[in-house]
């Protein structure tokens, strides 16, 4: 997928002109308040130092992306686009530019993580809409947002798996979190897969488009899901 997010993002800025300037991206890893603010919970992943928002600027605009493997990045545009996605790191800087990019040219507009309660508020949302456009199905939640899963579970089945082996093994609002072995089994039962845009960054996002209705979730993933014609919800992202 890597591959098709660049080959279409080269696309949309030779259209711009934006290939031929000597443009700089800068990024950098925010603090868990920088990046989420003071909600009422303090069970995010944000928060347990595992992940970071690496977020870039371009031109004035931001974009950011979830990644365990963050630091510090200043370099042009085209450097951006030509580095090697072998890492976590490397990947998340590509990630934030594509959204700071996007963002620059009005093409997207939830690139930047909500804070406080908004969350909790983003989580009664997907249940709305879920049942808007899904009646009630079996949902395959793919990587864990607390309260998305608290929402959830009241309402739908669902199962869930995570990275984090802290999580796995682990009964949160109800429901086993489970490992990502689980994954392509939990695809086979639910009716609907809900799936992390972080996937995009930790390079497991192959492998959900199967038939069956994928909606993914999160600022990271906002500018690529714009270029690959992905199902994405993010309502309070800025």
């Amino acid at each position: 997928m890597d591959k098709i997010i660049r080959k279409n993002f080269l696309h949309l800025i030779k259209g711009k002109g934006f290939e031929s300037e000597d443009i700089n991206i800068v990024a950098k890893a925010l603090t868990p308040e920088e990046a989420i603010g003071n909600p009422e919970h303090d069970d995010y992943p944000l928060q347990k130092g595992k992940e970071r928002l690496m977020q870039a600027e371009f031109r004035g605009s931001f974009g950011q992306a979830f990644t365990d493997m963050f630091g510090n990045y200043r370099g042009s545009l085209s450097e951006v686009l030509s580095v090697d996605l072998n890492n976590n790191f490397r990947r998340a800087i590509f990630v934030s530019s594509i959204n700071a990019v996007m963002r620059h040219l009005g093409m997207v507009d939830n690139t930047v993580h909500c804070k406080n309660e908004d969350p909790k508020e983003c989580a009664k949302k997907l249940v709305e809409y879920i049942k808007d456009n899904y009646g009630s199905p079996k949902i395959s939640l793919v990587g864990l947002q607390p309260r998305m899963l608290e929402a959830l579970s009241r309402v739908f089945e669902v199962r869930v798996t995570d990275l984090d082996e802290e999580n796995i093994g682990q009964k949160k609002f109800g429901v086993m979190i489970e490992s990502p072995v689980k994954r392509d089994e939990n695809m086979q039962w639910c009716d609907v897969a809900l799936v992390t845009g972080t996937t995009l960054t930790n390079n497991t996002i192959g492998g959900f488009e199967g038939g069956k209705p994928v909606i993914y979730f999160g600022v990271t993933i906002a500018g690529p899901a714009r270029l690959l014609g992905l199902n994405h919800f993010c309502p309070f992202g800025a």
